[in-house]
């Protein structure tokens, strides 16, 4: 009997085909969209429409503010309850994202991840200094599948880097900011 399933939010069934049909009537419209001046077939031989799909995902993997801001909320939470003496973000200087310092005076280090099923699971290096080592995980495309990027990043990209590389992670934490959404029931 399977057990519960890995992470509580789910992939609608329907929404593959809904992204599909809605990316193919963007597609059609495209040309139509904007102040660019072009009729159909100069846009499409412009490579406009692929730049700005290119430009937008990549201000999307660019923007941190939710990735880091649910870690600043969380230690700010446990801050407050003195369930931590501090924390401090370190991103800038450090190949991990944030340093807790726990009440009994050890180290934990949190590195915080894109899909897990994505290539960026597998670029990170467990801190020598670190008394415990948490990876933190945010899937933000809405057209992905929760419960197989899950089971997919643990089995195919994080375990093989713990198992191939002797890395330690002691804790992984999925957030679907996502979930309870029309898309993730």
């Amino acid at each position: 009997m399977p057990g519960p399933p890995i992470i509580p939010s789910s992939l609608r069934e329907d929404w593959p085909q809904v992204v599909e049909n809605y990316a193919e009537a963007l597609k059609t419209a495209a040309h139509s969209i904007g102040a660019h001046g072009l009729d159909a077939h100069a846009f499409e031989e412009s490579g406009l429409f692929k730049s700005a799909v290119e430009r937008l995902r990549g201000q999307q993997a660019a923007t941190t503010s939710a990735r880091y801001g649910f870690i600043r909320a969380v230690l700010q939470v446990l801050h407050d309850r003195s369930a931590i003496q501090r924390y401090e973000f370190v991103g800038s200087r450090e190949r991990h994202d944030f340093e807790v310092r726990l009440n009994d005076g050890r180290l934990s280090c949190v590195e915080s991840k894109g899909c897990l099923d994505g290539n960026n699971t597998n670029i990170f290096v467990r801190p020598p200094h670190a008394d415990e080592f948490l990876i933190r995980s945010l899937c933000q495309n809405p057209g992905a599948d929760p419960r197989h990027n899950a089971w997919s990043g643990i089995h195919t990209r994080l375990g093989g880097e713990i198992i191939g590389r002797g890395q330690r992670v002691d804790g992984l934490i999925i957030w679907d900011m996502l979930c309870n959404t029309i898309a993730r029931p």
